[in-house]
């Protein structure tokens, strides 16, 4: 290790944070919300219940205060911080109408109210809470949604009117539809004007903004070939492959644009991610000497280039304010992992190309019967810019834990 590192979890295995673009301490920075699994080695069936654990930093107390039904091995049951320590957000489904529902928990008093939807993610001022229809997304990709019998998701047969963006008022608890598949499918080159009925269009990821003043809302459809089908990212017919658009959007709906068409991701990418500002976007985009490279845009989609020539691209990344770092992690296969079910927690100079590795961490448990059991470490900020968070498996076990590292030294050394 090159920096401190604190295991977050050490009584409780099983456990993740949500992503790389939410911070899982509370905003005062007492405590830490976590996502219990209830078992490791297989995926979860619609109605198993998961735990969402409470973590005092102070203390050191664990406890789950809350079970759901709403979650998938990935980012658990998309837990988010509100406005305060009193506000803390996440999804359930009601496994009578198996309906997703948006559950609005306070963990310090144990109170909780309901309203229907869902959330994938809440604006950093606490207001709005936006998600895709997050019983969908598992036709797409499993992992990032909710659960519910098959039979009983929907298909989107081409761009419908009633399916898209929504964003819930966290505080009166009215939910909109604030950009539908077919409105979306008009900033969709591909698609606009031509025969929506050939596609089967889903929404994905939903992010806001660090301003809460705008949105990413990613698009994936594939060909439409009559039958119900699932988990399309893991299927090897090209007839089936995904394509992916990400846009842009105010919250109300207008300033749509489509910031990254699909065309860019033929050769690979992924994990689009906010820069501090709100202005850009980066992600990581294949096609450069047949490997990944940290890419940037803006937001409304001009100006798409690299960061730098030679850093390659991998895992989940953040640029640092300043915009001369990138923090990020790696998936098991590529290129910058290493051979032993470890990867790196890589920080990155943007102006020389040079990068550290500051910890290597485990991202295997056995047995893992399905790529979605995989460990991703999530590296996420904390709201002051010097702790990072992420999952992980410590040597000589085989259970996920969640880990605190300190950056402190590294944000404020002379390649700052």
């Amino acid at each position: 290790m090159k920096v401190p590192v604190w295991c977050m979890t050490p009584h409780r295995g099983a456990c993740l944070h949500r992503f790389f673009d939410t911070c899982p301490i509370s905003p005062s920075g007492r405590y830490l919300a976590l996502f219990g699994m209830p078992f490791e080695n297989r995926l979860n069936a619609p109605g198993d219940l998961g735990h969402v654990v409470l973590i005092d930093l102070q203390t050191g107390e664990e406890r789950v205060v809350a079970q759901t039904a709403g979650w998938e091995p990935q980012l658990g049951a998309n837990l988010n911080w509100g406005i305060d320590d009193h506000h803390l957000y996440f999804n359930d489904v009601d496994c009578q109408t198996w309906e997703p529902q948006l559950v609005q928990l306070d963990p310090l008093r144990g109170t909780s109210e309901r309203t229907k939807g869902g959330v994938y993610h809440v604006s950093p001022d606490g207001r709005f809470a936006a998600a895709a229809s997050l019983e969908k997304m598992i036709r797409t990709q499993i992992g990032y949604g909710v659960l519910i019998p098959r039979e009983k998701i929907g298909q989107n047969i081409g761009a419908p009117e009633d399916d898209g963006l929504y964003v819930t008022n966290l505080n009166t608890g009215e939910r909109r539809l604030v950009l539908s598949l077919a409105e979306a499918a008009r900033y969709i080159p591909e698609l606009d004007g031509g025969d929506l009925d050939d596609w089967e269009l889903y929404g994905f990821h939903a992010k806001w903004s660090p301003q809460s003043d705008r949105l990413i809302f990613t698009i994936r459809r594939f060909p439409r070939h009559g039958a119900m089908r699932f988990n399309l990212l893991s299927s090897d017919d090209p007839k089936q492959q995904i394509r992916y658009d990400v846009l842009t959007l105010r919250p109300d709906g207008t300033e749509v644009c489509n910031a990254v068409p699909a065309r860019h991701w033929e050769p690979g990418g992924h994990h689009i991610n906010w820069f501090p500002h709100g202005k850009k976007l980066s992600m990581n985009l294949g096609g450069f000497a047949n490997e990944l490279r940290f890419v940037q845009v803006a937001a409304h989609g001009d100006d798409l280039k690299l960061m730098h020539a030679d850093a390659i691209g991998s895992g989940h990344p953040t640029v640092y304010p300043g915009e001369r770092n990138v923090l990020t992690d790696a998936y098991a296969g590529e290129p910058v992992a290493f051979e032993d079910d470890t990867v790196p927690l890589r920080w990155v100079d943007l102006q020389s190309g040079r990068e550290r590795c500051l910890a290597r961490i485990g991202v295997r448990t056995e047995p893992q019967p399905n790529n979605a059991l995989r460990v991703d470490p999530h590296p996420a900020w904390d709201r002051s810019w010097r702790y990072v968070v992420f999952n992980g498996v410590a040597p000589g076990e085989n259970t996920r834990r969640v880990f605190l590292a300190d950056l402190e030294s590294v944000v404020n050394s002379s390649d700052q």
